[in-house]
């Protein structure tokens, strides 16, 4: 999977939700904990326009407390020594929508919508963690409509696409457990692979299955101490390490019943025209940090199916919504369009008969670094995506 960190159950910052003046810079990356995040005054007035977050080492300050509901801007300032992560939490801690990678120093827009409720903005110094978190909350009222039609329709057919490919899923992952508890490795390490394909491709919007995302793709390297490791990259490593199925049926059924939960979970799922922008975006940025560099498949070798699959759903993305976008924003769209056929044919020299890809440790570094500039001049455009399907 993926480099996206595990949640758990600890929530921090009660003691940052105070004014944009309480959370300047601080060089010391050791944030310590706090108590559970504050709920928003009642009187607190929303505001329209950005909210502007400054997130350094160990505060995560806003500028407002409440918004409107509906479609939402945050302009955020790293001010730390270290790259930050933002996530917009809803309640149990459902990803809204998050942004990886905004470096010291950098500035960065993060567009998300959101009903009327309780919500968490979290600043993530390193990346890693629950982050510090800041109350938001959304009220009723301003400029916002209460459904777009074109968003919905938007939303409707990018839903389609994720059950379909959810369907699809199921029976792949229940033939490559049962090869897994036969013992047959070889036959496991065949469908390994392909058994992944749709879960890669429906990845923009991974976030809004919950605990599902780290239960089935969680790497080795992400494992934080003490956490049952679990899903497709537990059995990859048995597989290809140790040559071995031994001890894995349990881990091969909890996928299957994780995978069939994930089926039934989509129907229901939080999406909306800027998740699913946003989504595309993000995916494409791990691509480039995680799957270029080859630590996403790190014993089968198998990254370039994933990249594949990956550039597929984030088209995907792209396509449903390809009729609003086209309106607000034509040159936008040219661009994507030109840079998806430009990522697309800088795979083809490794794609193989049948569908499949050259094992990843046969591509050298240099090849991988073209292969990343490919990803990346898709990645700036793709990041205007998400404002551009609200505007």
């Amino acid at each position: 999977m993926t480099t996206r960190t595990t949640r758990t159950a600890a929530l921090l910052g009660a003691a940052l939700l105070m004014t944009l003046t309480a959370c300047g810079d601080d060089a010391d990356s050791s944030a310590a904990p706090a108590a559970p995040a504050a709920p928003v005054p009642a009187g607190e007035t929303p505001v329209t326009g950005p909210v502007a977050v400054t997130a350094s080492d160990r505060s995560c300050g806003l500028s407002v407390q409440a918004v409107f509901a509906g479609p939402n801007v945050l302009a955020v300032t790293n001010t730390g020594t270290v790259a930050t992560e933002i996530y917009v939490y809803g309640p149990d801690d459902r990803v809204v929508t998050e942004r990886p990678d905004i470096a010291p120093g950098e500035r960065a827009d993060v567009t998300f919508e959101v009903p009327v409720g309780e919500y968490e903005i979290a600043c993530k110094p390193g990346q890693e963690g629950d982050g510090i978190r800041t109350a938001l909350s959304a009220r009723e009222g301003g400029t916002a409509t209460a459904t777009d039609p074109e968003q919905e329709a938007a939303v409707a057919a990018y839903r389609a696409y994720v059950q379909g490919q959810a369907d699809a899923l199921v029976p792949l992952v229940e033939e490559f457990a049962a090869t897994v508890k036969a013992g047959d490795v070889a036959a496991a390490q065949a469908l390994y692979a392909p058994s992944r394909v749709p879960w890669e491709a429906i990845e923009p919007v991974a976030e809004s299955f919950g605990d599902l995302d780290p239960a089935i793709d969680l790497r080795e390297a992400d494992l934080e101490p003490g956490q049952e490791w679990t899903g497709w990259h537990r059995i990859e490593k048995a597989l290809w390490v140790d040559g071995s199925t031994d001890g894995l049926d349990a881990v091969a059924d909890q996928l299957v019943v994780d995978i069939v939960d994930l089926q039934g979970r989509v129907a229901t799922a939080d999406l909306s025209a800027s998740s699913i922008g946003n989504g595309a975006k993000e995916l494409l940025d791990e691509v480039a940090t995680g799957k270029i560099t080859g630590e996403e498949e790190a014993f089968s070798h198998t990254d370039l199916v994933d990249v594949d699959a990956n550039v597929v759903g984030a088209k995907k993305a792209f396509e449903v919504l390809t009729p609003i976008v086209s309106v607000n924003n034509p040159e936008l769209t040219a661009t994507l369009t030109r840079e998806f056929a430009d990522v697309e044919a800088a795979l083809v020299p490794y794609q193989r008969p049948g569908g499949t890809y050259v094992s990843y440790d046969t591509v050298t570094e240099p090849q991988r670094q073209e292969l990343a500039r490919a990803v990346d001049a898709l990645g700036e455009p793709l990041s205007q995506l998400a404002a551009e399907a609200v505007r």
